[in-house]
């Protein structure tokens, strides 16, 4: 393909007026003037006429006129208003460029047109970039932008790095984005460095359907790139192997030789086989599907009290963070429910409790929409919390009516049963309550009627033990806690600071600053950010309030309202694909 483009004047046929008075002027004779005199000279040039300077390529001789050549190249103007010797000469050498190239570039610069094609561009374009001619440069890039597909991308985003073209660059590693899946069978892109393979696969925006093509890409480059025979971990661990199809993952374990030869790699395997086996999440990146996955995360909001906290509400909504779109689900079952516990099992919803000294338990299958009684449990309990750890639940704490429970009872999904395990070091109601690198943590909390405490207590399964922690910078009930990323956040207490908190260090820091004060709020992780939904504000009202806590930026951002004011309400992350 080949492609003719030109900078040159259009002379239009005007008329002439029969009456001209001094001082009128007509661009269109303005315009043809200039061009008269433009092809004048390249006419004197082509016949070595009248020309005041030499230029001399791969022993060709280029007869042409400085005023030309510093008009449209920057390089040799600096060259002519310089003080180099060159300014003085009669003939230049250029030893750096070609003599056909130089041909086609001097008509440019006389005639303001060229062809350009895909066997030329290249060197025409690094010509008018060596020698400073925007024009040209820009034309270059036009046609290479134009002729941009995921067979060529890659090679093209090469020469834009090398020539420092940004707005190519851009171009050509958003088509690598949008159209992976294409790119990455390619040869040349199996030839990109470490580096610039990660900088794509680690990409939260990455268009792909399914994990496995990023999979199958990782691989390819493995076998391709002296790797003796391995995949190293640094490029493996950006692959979200949780996101990959049960069935396929086992199937590539049990295959694929690059993989079982890969021993620095079994423990993202094992990270990925718990989650399949057991749910098991610490909302890491590689436990969230990419943004354009067939799969998706989705925000469900359940039960809890009305604006003025008199009623109790039956419904339950899901939020699209993608769409930003509510939609309702079905709602809740036998009763309806408010400062109840919430959590998610293999991508079910599980609630416990919901009203004085409550056992039952019901789980929502998300996939088909419908709820089913398990298991209740041993102690009825309120205002407590429910996590999953290690591929169960654990309900802790809560009120039965009388007085705050230390006890802790764990459900086995394979079993289903409820099981008394070790209580607290002391008992609390409406704390927070999370999970976090395979402990819980249980974070103040309502000692009785009057008192709030400021103790963290953390559960280890492996030792079946509490310990006590560094104490919150707060006294607080009325909380809510999540992880993410190995950190905890904690919002509600009417504060309006979120608070975090690093287990391996045990400190203590703010986070970031809200608008106004909340209790009793949803909060849950998604797609790498805090959901704070809902709670009471200064006024003791139900809010309709969505903010968004972003870690990554510290910045905290106003989102879409609810669908109703709602305070003591349940709030979970869940996978859904996006037919459902």
């Amino acid at each position: 393909m080949k492609t003719e483009l030109s900078y040159r004047t259009k002379c239009l046929q005007i008329p002439m007026r029969e009456n001209i008075t001094p001082g009128d002027s007509s661009p269109c004779v303005g315009s043809c003037y200039a061009m008269e005199i433009l092809e004048s000279l390249n006419i004197s040039r082509k016949n070595g006429l009248f020309t005041d300077l030499t230029l001399q390529v791969e022993g060709q001789k280029f007869p042409c006129h400085r005023v030309i050549l510093s008009t449209k190249s920057a390089y040799f103007k600096a060259m002519f208003t310089s003080n180099l010797k060159e300014s003085h000469l009669g003939t230049v050498n250029l030893p750096e460029v070609s003599a056909t190239y130089m041909a086609l570039v001097l008509d440019f610069m006389y005639e303001g047109r060229i062809t350009i094609q895909e066997e030329n561009v290249q060197e025409i374009l690094w010509m008018s970039d060596f020698l400073d001619i925007s024009s040209l440069r820009n034309l270059c890039v036009k046609f290479l932008e134009c002729q941009l597909d995921p067979l060529n991308c890659v090679g093209i985003k090469k020469i834009a790095d090398t020539l420092s073209i940004p707005s190519l660059s851009d171009k050509t590693k958003k088509m690598m984005l949008e159209r992976f899946t294409e790119v990455s069978m390619q040869e040349e892109f199996l030839d990109s460095s470490k580096e610039e393979f990660i900088e794509y696969i680690s990409r939260d925006d990455l268009v792909v359907l399914k994990e496995e093509v990023v999979l199958e890409a990782v691989l390819r480059w493995a076998q391709k790139n002296e790797t003796g025979g391995k995949v190293p971990k640094d490029l493996l661990e950006h692959v979200r192997l949780p996101m990959l199809d049960p069935a396929y993952f086992l199937e590539k374990l049990k295959m694929d030789k690059i993989i079982q030869d890969s021993p620095e790699c079994f423990p993202l395997f094992h990270e990925a086989q718990m989650y399949h086996i057991l749910g098991d999440t610490d909302n890491s990146i590689r436990m969230r599907p990419r943004r354009f996955m067939d799969l998706s995360e989705m925000i469900v909001v359940i039960g809890g009290c009305d604006k003025k906290g008199a009623l109790k509400l039956p419904y339950i909504d899901s939020y699209d963070p993608k769409m930003g779109q509510w939609t309702g689900l079905s709602g809740l079952p036998g009763y309806i429910r408010s400062e109840m516990a919430t959590c998610a099992l293999r991508n079910n919803i599980y609630i416990s409790g919901g009203h004085i000294d409550s056992r039952h338990v019901w789980m929502l299958n998300v996939n088909i929409n419908s709820w089913v009684k398990v298991a209740s449990l041993n102690t009825g309990r309120w205002r407590h919390g429910m996590v999953t750890l290690k591929g169960q639940i654990y309900a802790v704490g809560g009120f039965d009516g009388q007085s705050r429970l230390a006890t802790m009872e764990r459900y086995s999904l394979f079993t289903n049963t409820w099981t008394t395990t070790t209580p607290m070091l002391e008992a609390v109601s409406s704390a927070g309550v999370v999970s976090c690198m395979k402990k819980l943590y249980v974070i103040g909390g309502a000692v009785d009627d009057h008192q709030c405490t400021d103790k963290v207590q953390c559960y280890d399964p492996v030792e079946d033990k509490w310990t006590y922690k560094s104490p919150a910078p707060f006294c607080k009930d009325c909380i809510s806690a999540v992880e993410q990323d190995g950190m905890i956040y904690v919002v509600g207490g009417l504060m309006s600071t979120i608070f975090k908190y690093q287990p391996e260090s045990d400190v203590w820091s703010e986070a970031a600053a809200l608008p106004g004060v909340l209790e009793s709020c949803g909060v849950t992780a998604c797609g790498g950010k805090i959901y704070i939904m809902g709670g009471r504000d200064g006024n003791g009202e139900g809010t309709v309030k969505m903010f968004v806590y972003d870690p990554r930026t510290n910045m905290v951002s106003e989102g879409q309202p609810l669908l109703r004011g709602i305070s003591n309400h349940g709030c979970v992350t869940v996978l859904r694909r996006q037919s459902i």
